[in-house]
């Protein structure tokens, strides 16, 4: 039962439809991703905080392991991470208890960005950073700048760095959902789609676009799979 579990626990954390190859040019890509971004921000970030901040790594998983994924679209990186940090400077210069501070930055930070159409996972860290880095921070001109630099710098640099060597590898990005095939039943329609995810009542990290595209496919595969006449399908 544990190893059943364990096994289908690591299925379960590996997006579907992963190639190794895809694994390898993800890490390669936050690597340069990374590098460049501290390199380059270094050199205009303000002194008084560090030249980048954590919740990039999060935003390079992102970025670089799933492009196609809307939570890791350029206004998701951006609007996500800077939106999400000036959240949090708003609640630390207002809320001093420094417990619900953290806790009511990440819930506006949420709400903020599904209005903004920018959810994006690594702005909730943004946003409980700001609080945590804010009530050292040296002036308030320099809690102000947080939200910027770093944050908004950081996350620019990485999303043209993710364009380029999306487009050196030969991935579309920022990503498109291309158009969907003919139903070979001509019974599933994006109403159909969007009927059925509004049934389930849960959010799903695909865009309803590319859902549809990809069932589809398998209607086209699973008609071409049961017309097959050959002597082994009959057996």
């Amino acid at each position: 039962m544990i190893l059943h579990l364990g096994a289908l626990a690591g299925r379960l954390s590996i997006p579907v439809g992963r190639a190794s190859r895809m694994e390898l040019l993800g890490a390669t890509g936050a690597l340069l991703g990374i590098t460049l971004t501290a390199l380059l921000s270094s050199l205009l970030a303000h002194s008084a905080f560090p030249f980048i901040v954590a919740p990039l790594g999060a935003s390079a998983v992102l970025l670089f392991a799933v492009p196609a994924s809307p939570l890791a679209q350029p206004w998701s990186i951006v609007g996500g991470n800077t939106l999400s940090a000036a959240v949090g400077v708003a609640v630390s210069l207002t809320v001093s208890n420094m417990a619900i501070a953290a806790g009511l930055s990440v819930a506006l930070a949420i709400v903020v960005m599904i209005m903004t159409r920018s959810l994006h996972p690594p702005g909730g860290a943004a946003a409980l950073t700001a609080v945590l880095v804010h009530p050292s921070a040296t002036s308030l001109s320099a809690a102000l700048l947080f939200p910027f630099l770093p944050v908004a710098l950081n996350s620019l640099i990485l999303v043209l760095v993710g364009v380029l060597f999306h487009k050196i590898s030969g991935h579309r990005y920022p990503h498109s959902a291309e158009a969907a095939p003919a139903s070979p039943s001509q019974r599933l329609a994006m109403e159909d789609i969007e009927a059925a995810l509004t049934t389930m009542g849960d959010a799903f990290d695909i865009d309803p676009a590319d859902l549809q595209h990809l069932l589809l496919l398998a209607e086209q595969h699973a008609l071409e799979r049961t017309t097959r006449t050959t002597p082994d399908n009959k057996a």
